[in-house]
């Protein structure tokens, strides 16, 4: 069709150039009329520029498997396609969405080759100032983000500091009740040895410790009342047969799962008057045992813990490899347990039968330390307290992870902000407002999927969409919320 200066100087976008100008962009581009449908795909080559002259465009951009539609107008003027031409081969030249008209729509069409050219003619310092913005731009967003993973890392760090002191300590703790234990026991064995013993008693004293160990491993979990009652019981057999601080020795025999029984066998296996001794003797043999468990239990719960900091770190593994959330999802939560704190109840709802998925697991793990620190930041806005749900399931050919939460909800006239970056409703000092921008970037830019939420007050749910099968190409996805 017919390409008119007049007609195209009329368009806003175009309204300051001279007749000179029009007309050189007459020459070079031209006018074509569209019948409803596409006019081009996301992600395919960009070779044109297209200024809308008269009818109705609708833009949309690509989210999972769908096409999300962002802007629908019949404005004359607006724009879209080859935008970033200017910039040449550094960065893709790819179109960021979709364009289709919905009803016979003519378009100013320019390829971008000499879109670029006429913008470096035509506005030489302007390119530069946008060649600045968008790289400034990109660069900025690599510093935070290195900035906002570094102090994620640091609270972290702190929070598993705390979580390491704790076993540790138990275990040095254990180690020097051990170590006096070990010594008194030697003495006992000594007075022991002195006292009037024949071969055969002792032997038999011997069977009994080595049972005696048998069942400190087998020790039933007692409520505190039975536990309790059966103090009494063994207090009361000890003070019967003159052992001195019964009160003392029945809570560790309790503990390791020995009853009056046990004590008749003891008592038969030596005479009245070295009973005491024996009992003090197998005392320390059953607080060995149990000392030696603490420290088991303390060593096992640290190497829980440098497992669960480089299953989330991943430092040891590929960037990408096929993953199991549900790994992620709990060693992100074993490292935020410190923060979580006892007024936030975790509740787990995994379906067990989803199949791993192809993802950067170190960089889920991020967003799921973001949600789950927005949600708790949400929940304490109240009491202090509530119940964080983290949920996985199956949504048609994509794996879904919720986050939940019992806080006060999103404001409505906040909502279309929370994905901004910068934007943050936490105090000053307490938060950037990067970490759902960041979020997003990692789920929707790296792995293809979306991040959307549903909020109100005592239910907001952040829900994550991971595609099963590794994508083909590289979208870029629009936010959405619902």
């Amino acid at each position: 069709m017919e390409c008119l200066p007049e007609e195209i100087g009329s368009l806003f976008l175009f309204e300051k150039l001279t007749p000179g100008q029009l007309g050189r962009l007459c020459e070079a581009g031209r006018v074509e009329r569209y019948a409803p449908g596409t006019v081009y795909a996301e992600g395919d080559p960009a070779t044109c520029f297209y200024v809308m002259v008269e009818g109705t465009v609708v833009l949309s951009r690509r989210v999972g498997g769908d096409d999300v539609e962002v802007t629908r107008t019949s404005q004359r003027g607006v724009y879209a396609g080859a935008m970033q031409a200017y910039l040449g081969d550094r960065v893709p030249q790819v179109y960021n969405n979709s364009l289709r008209v919905t009803e016979p729509t003519r378009f100013f069409v320019l390829p971008a080759d000499t879109f670029a050219d006429i913008m470096q003619d035509w506005f030489p310092m302007a390119v530069h100032l946008l060649e600045g913005l968008f790289f400034g731009v990109k660069s900025t967003q690599r510093a935070v983000g290195q900035r906002e993973r570094l102090l994620a890392l640091g609270s972290l760090s702190a929070g598993l500091t705390h979580e390491l002191n704790n076993p540790a300590a138990a275990a040095v703790r254990a180690t020097a009740s051990l170590r006096e234990r070990v010594g008194k026991m030697r003495r006992k064995l000594r007075v022991i040895s002195e006292g009037a013993y024949d071969r055969e008693t002792l032997a038999g004293l011997i069977e009994i410790q080595e049972r005696t160990a048998e069942r400190v491993a087998k020790a039933p979990v007692l409520s505190p009342l039975e536990a309790s009652d059966r103090e009494d019981l063994l207090s009361d057999w000890l003070d019967d047969h003159g052992v001195t601080e019964g009160w003392r020795i029945a809570p560790t025999f309790v503990q390791a799962g020995l009853d009056e029984d046990w004590l008749e066998q003891v008592a038969a296996a030596v005479d009245e008057e070295t009973l005491a001794s024996a009992v003090g003797w197998l005392n320390y043999t059953v607080e060995t045992e149990l000392l030696m468990d603490e420290i088991q239990d303390s060593a096992a719960r640290i190497s829980h813990l440098v497992d669960a900091a480089k299953q989330y770190s991943q430092l040891d593994r590929a960037p990408f490899q096929v993953a199991d959330v549900h790994e992620l999802l709990d060693s992100t939560l074993l490292m935020l347990s410190g923060k979580l704190g006892k007024g936030i109840r975790v509740v787990k709802e995994y379906d067990r039968t989803l199949p791993r998925v192809p993802a950067y697991p170190a960089e889920l793990n991020q967003v799921w330390t973001n949600l789950v620190d927005n949600a708790v930041a949400a929940m304490r806005e109240t009491d202090g307290e509530g119940t964080l749900t983290v949920r996985t399931a199956r949504e048609d050919d994509r794996l879904l992870v919720e986050f939940g939460d019992t806080g006060p909800g999103i404001p409505a006239e906040i909502r279309d902000r929370v994905f901004d970056p910068f934007f943050t409703t936490k105090p000053v000092g307490e938060g950037t407002g990067l970490g759902l921008d960041i979020s997003w970037r990692i789920v929707v830019n790296k792995h293809h999927g979306s991040l959307r939420f549903e909020s109100e007050p005592g239910d907001t749910r952040f829900q994550v969409l991971l595609p099963l099968t590794a994508p083909a190409s590289d979208d870029a996805p629009q936010k959405e919320s619902v």
